[in-house]
């Protein structure tokens, strides 16, 4: 009889709860997220995706719930509109912070440091940028910074909130392509997404909005009744395909 392979969970949740002030963000959530894969975290605007980000990288305090992560600290990738577009930094440093993050400010960079973090300009096709200033770069290419910056920590699981949300194509291809990669390496990644296209070709989606609707495969979850419980009249029937009416969002 063959022996069956044993999964190792990256994320284990049970029960998360987050409050923003008196306002319930996020709450119920129950997680096993397996190492190497991708969870896609799908829902309605102020549904909880980022609170749920920004709880399991340990930026906000739960209000209920525990989890464990692999590794520790994961890497949080914002979405490159959350930054302050004034931001007086260079490419170079900005990719640089994940490695001061890892060693501490006062610690020199070694080789394996720069080669990390030229590594993941490279991946990023942003190495010709490192001398401009953060601020005066397009949207795609500041986005492509900051998943820059979350590769080079290295961290065993990679959060993105958002990371290809209205992007231009060479953009968007290159962001996919490094979560294809890190999941090739064994890393486990969490993405928050409005495109039901993208949450299809991940290897479990979270539906979410503020309690969770479902979590499954893409098949189980991304149904025409859960997306009715969760987005309302934000979809429509195209043919065969569902598409979420959401202004705000580019499909």
């Amino acid at each position: 009889m063959p022996s069956l392979k044993s999964v190792t969970n990256a994320i284990t949740a049970s029960n998360l709860q987050v409050h923003y002030g008196a306002t319930l963000a996020l709450a119920g959530v129950n997680l096993q997220v397996p190492k190497g894969s991708l969870l896609s975290v799908i829902g309605p605007n102020g549904a909880g995706k980022s609170a749920l980000l920004n709880a399991l990288a340990g930026t906000v305090e739960l209000s209920g719930g525990t989890f464990t992560i692999e590794g520790g600290t994961p890497a949080l990738v914002l979405q490159a509109t959350q930054v302050d577009r004034s931001l007086q930094m260079t490419v170079q440093d900005v990719v640089s912070l994940a490695r001061y993050y890892r060693k501490g400010l006062l610690k020199r960079f070694r080789a394996p440091d720069r080669e990390i973090i030229q590594k993941s300009l490279e991946r990023m096709n942003i190495e010709h940028l490192t001398r401009s200033q953060f601020h005066e770069l397009s949207g795609g290419e500041r986005q492509r910074v900051l998943v820059a910056q979350g590769l080079a920590q290295e961290a065993e699981v990679l959060l993105l909130d958002e990371p290809i949300n209205g992007l231009d194509i060479v953009s968007r291809s290159l962001i996919l392509s490094a979560i294809e990669e890190e999941k090739a390496l064994g890393k486990t990644v969490v993405v928050t997404t409005h495109n039901l296209d993208d949450a299809r070709n991940s290897d479990q989606v979270l539906l979410v909005c503020t309690r969770p609707c479902c979590v499954g495969s893409p098949h189980e979850v991304l149904t025409e009744q859960h997306l009715q419980d969760a987005f309302g009249g934000q979809h429509i029937r195209v043919g065969q395909s569902l598409i979420l009416d959401d202004p705000h969002h580019v499909h």
